[in-house]
């Protein structure tokens, strides 16, 4: 069930026997190749993933703005502080405690880290029942690389500029961390890509998607074990 499009008799008949998942992504520069929002893409296909998998997880509209300050220099960028983030997750996580018997957040940006964790924290503490979940591939690069690249391949090829994919800054993370904790991405990598998009498939990311879906469902499953089915 999609939230946006259910009527509020149809989530009141499941009323305290469904999740609901949230995703979360950003709006953000990926690349001269690669949508500002493709952060948002990922989460919301891992979630309709999730909900294929699970009859008792609701789908929420995605949070389509993160904490994305690093990537401010570029033009169309639109971002929201981990504060005012964090802030927003309570708020939403506390309006559904009445409806639902837990939410997922599932996270497309890594940079929402820190609001996701003081979100959880909080809403913990207020006794709702939440998990943090994030779209993290084994081994992926860092940004607008091949790994986002055949993810996005995979999802929506359509959206994909292939003959604008060329790398980027391909030092390991480690090394260009400092940099860009200091100044931000655009005067680490003038493109934006911190990785190398070439040679990115829709096969690989439909790899990457299906692990990633696996690891998501073996996550809830862990924290929930599977709620009765809505009637």
């Amino acid at each position: 069930m999609q939230l946006g499009g259910a009527t509020w008799p149809e989530i009141a008949a499941t009323e305290g026997r469904c999740l609901l998942a949230v995703p979360i992504g950003s709006l953000e520069q990926h690349g001269p190749h690669l949508p500002l929002d493709t952060d948002t893409r990922i989460a919301v296909e891992l979630a309709a993933r999730l909900a294929c998998r699970r009859p008792d997880v609701v789908v929420a509209p995605p949070l389509a703005y993160g904490a994305s300050g690093e990537h401010a220099a570029f033009p169309g960028t639109l971002l929201i502080n981990h504060s005012a983030l964090a802030e927003m997750l309570v708020e939403l996580v506390r309006s559904a405690r009445s409806s639902f018997a837990g939410v997922i957040l599932i996270c497309g940006h890594g940079g929402n880290a820190e609001a996701l964790a003081t979100a959880s924290t909080r809403c913990r503490a207020e006794g709702d029942a939440v998990l943090a979940w994030f779209a993290a591939p084994p081994g992926g690069d860092a940004h607008a690389g091949r790994t986002e690249t055949s993810l996005m391949l995979a999802i929506d090829p359509a959206v994909v500029r292939n003959g604008l994919a060329v790398a980027g800054r391909t030092d390991p993370i480690e090394v260009l961390l400092p940099r860009l904790r200091a100044e931000g991405v655009r005067p680490v990598s003038s493109n934006g890509v911190l990785g190398d998009p070439r040679g990115a498939s829709a096969e690989e990311g439909a790899g990457l998607l299906g692990a990633l879906a696996d690891d998501l469902g073996a996550a809830v499953a862990a924290r929930w074990p599977l709620v009765q089915q809505p009637t």
